[in-house]
């Protein structure tokens, strides 16, 4: 058996054991995660999920200035068609399944396959800077296993970050990257208005989905003071994320973002109510990617993509 192949059977392997630890969990929790669910009003849900539907809207719209900024500008059907469709390989053990699947899908509009390789590859990495920035004043929660902010040291780690984000700076850890892996270099560098709007496009994903567990979270816990559930909610979600994100071995961040998530909500109401939301949150958001991919599914299969190319 080859190196590869091992390596694959082992991240189905994690992959499974994670799964089933998700679902026991569910399954010993369910009367009490049931009993909060009921609680939550039907307008209410509908709201959480229209947020979570608009973060992968957004994450569209950040790749498509990337993409945009390397030379490529495709129309929003077409750029929904590849990148919604191609996203559903995140849900595969692995880290480049969907980067495969949006260069494959690229490639039969005309788009040279390594760009849309690299643009996958910066949309991850700009949405985990983004998303830790985001996350990052809930860092003192997670390891306070407390509902406040009780310091402001946070703010130094979050300076790091968005440094990270300055145009000469990418754009020199991108070019050694390519170098050590000894690709070929960027065809230019990212402008800088480029970079920005990426950004904040990204920030906008992580912040609609935010507001979802934002949402349900004030629906199971009304008596918890709102400023109270916002840091934890938005800035918890993102940071969850990015974790979650950073294990590529676990298709997005299965377990990961869950239980980090719930560990925050945790400090601020009864556990079963957050893992009540934490299993919404998961539905809705593999709902949200389903529905945007089968709209991108039936562009795409419109226009022949999905099927061999003459």
């Amino acid at each position: 058996m080859t190196r590869k192949r091992l390596l694959d059977v082992v991240r189905i392997v994690v992959a499974v054991l994670v799964l089933l630890a998700v679902v026991i969990a569910v399954w010993r929790n369910w009367s009490e995660v049931s009993a909060h669910l009921r609680e939550v009003p039907a307008s209410t849900l509908a709201s959480a999920f229209v947020l979570a539907l608009l973060a992968p809207i957004f994450s569209l719209l950040g790749w498509r200035v990337l993409l945009n900024d390397l030379g490529t500008r495709l129309p929003i059907p077409a750029g929904a068609s590849v990148f919604f469709v191609g996203q559903l390989g995140k849900y595969l053990p692995g880290s480049v399944w969907s980067v495969m699947a949006q260069a494959d899908l690229g490639s039969r509009l005309g788009v040279p396959r390594r760009r849309m390789g690299i643009v996958g590859l910066l949309s991850i990495l700009l949405s985990v800077l983004t998303g830790a920035i985001v996350g990052v004043p809930a860092l003192p929660l997670l390891l306070a296993r407390s509902g406040e902010v009780r310091s402001l040291w946070w703010f130094a780690p979050a300076l790091v970050l968005l440094l990270l984000l300055w145009p000469r700076l990418l754009n020199w850890g991108i070019a050694l990257v390519l170098r050590l892996l000894r690709r070929e270099p960027l065809e230019h560098s990212l402008s800088a208005p480029a970079i920005a709007l990426t950004s904040l496009w990204f920030v906008l994903a992580w912040l609609s989905a935010g507001l979802s567990i934002l949402v349900l979270a004030h629906a199971m816990s009304p008596d918890t003071a709102v400023q109270d559930l916002l840091v934890t909610s938005i800035c918890g979600f993102a940071l969850a994320s990015a974790i979650g994100m950073f294990s590529v071995i676990v298709p997005a961040g299965v377990g990961v973002r869950d239980g980090v998530l719930a560990v925050l909500l945790g400090a601020l109401m009864p556990f079963p109510a957050a893992f009540a939301i934490v299993v919404i949150s998961r539905f809705f958001t593999v709902v949200a990617d389903v529905v945007v991919a089968a709209v991108g599914w039936g562009w795409a299969r419109s226009h022949h993509l999905l099927g061999s190319r003459s």
